[in-house]
């Protein structure tokens, strides 16, 4: 499979576990050299009652830094995208039927594993959210 489809599917994967409340945190892991980008995390969000994500990009300068960026659920995979191959070899979806990851090999072709879960309780925001 191309790329594209294996990111298509997995962003679809983020979709669907947010669409039925089985998120409980998605990670962006394993940098090519070492950026000061670090690590990406994201959980879910609320504001004026509408279900966002809440994007935390791990920045070290020398020293810690986070900044966190609000944004629609819609727009989670162009959030993202950007940081893929440049720097995250890796995408890690923490849901609570599986540990789905997308990793990218040293010839840059994306591959998909599934995984027993880590995680029983999905995001707890979500779970509020959907009452």
């Amino acid at each position: 499979m191309e790329n594209e489809i294996i990111y298509s599917t997995f962003f679809n994967a983020v979709q669907e576990s947010i669409a039925n409340g089985t998120f409980a945190k998605l990670t962006l892991a394993k940098t090519v050299g070492k950026p000061e980008l670090q690590n990406i995390y994201v959980r879910m969000h609320v504001e004026d009652n509408i279900l966002k994500t809440a994007i935390t990009f791990k920045i070290y300068t020398g020293e810690k830094e986070e900044i966190v960026k609000i944004s629609e659920v819609k727009d989670i995979e162009a959030d993202l995208m950007p940081h893929i191959n440049n720097p995250f070899l890796s995408a890690l979806l923490f849901t609570t039927e599986a540990d789905i990851t997308m990793k990218l090999n040293k010839k840059r072709v994306a591959s998909i594993i599934e995984q027993p879960p880590t995680f029983k309780n999905a995001d707890p925001v979500l779970l509020e959210f959907l009452g």
